[in-house]
């Protein structure tokens, strides 16, 4: 699908401020984190770094604060029915469900604070503050054909998307799929605001929130 320049360059500009005052702003924060992080009793690295699928297939590292346990990725791999829950669950697990998950880490995920290292993403430029969330790239069979995979690598993705704001861990695929790439059949400004206001309704209510 064609893309207007403009929108392109509207949407990158956007992008770049909102990710330097974010981070800005944040740093006290990303400064206390880092002491929880450091001397509270889940002791360990800051962040959290998953291998995603970017624009056109180039895979980057996403961010996170770090909710659950050092090594949690492997004990996922080896235990082989938490994984195949893992998968069947649409490549996540119930909060509640999960042994890997920190209490602290259950809390900043209810509450979306642990994707705030995403906006080191923005900057970076491996992903925009509205589009569909990052894959793994296991996750890009749910899309089922070459095309509709080509279709949803054809945009950055995104620290929001149409996804999360419409419910995200309450809807899994071949249904998360679809309303995915309906994001990338609208390539607008006004349609990216509807897409940030259901984001900010889906956080305050904490809709969907694992």
């Amino acid at each position: 699908m064609q893309r207007n320049k403009m929108y392109i360059f509207a949407k990158r500009f956007v992008d770049i401020s909102v990710s330097m005052f974010a981070l800005i702003i944040l740093a006290p924060f990303f400064l206390i984190m880092m002491l929880f992080y450091t001397f509270g009793e889940n002791k360990g690295p800051i962040f959290y770094r998953q291998r995603r699928i970017g624009e056109q297939g180039k895979p980057f590292y996403i961010f996170k604060f770090r909710s659950m346990v050092v090594g949690a990725e492997q004990k996922l791999y080896d235990n082989p029915a938490l994984y195949a829950k893992f998968v069947a669950n649409g490549y996540k697990l119930p909060t509640a469900e999960d042994p890997r998950i920190t209490k602290f880490g259950a809390f900043i995920r209810r509450t979306s604070i642990d994707e705030l290292p995403q906006f080191l993403n923005i900057l970076i430029g491996d992903m925009t503050v509205i589009g569909p969330r990052p894959v793994v790239e296991k996750e890009l069979k749910e899309y089922e054909t070459p095309e509709r995979v080509a279709k949803l690598l054809s945009v950055r993705p995104g620290a929001m998307g149409l996804w999360q704001g419409s419910g995200r861990s309450e809807i899994q695929y071949p249904e998360r799929a679809d309303i995915e790439l309906e994001y990338v059949d609208h390539p607008n400004l006004w349609f990216d605001f509807v897409v940030l206001f259901k984001n900010f309704g889906a956080v305050f209510t904490a809709r969907g929130a694992e």
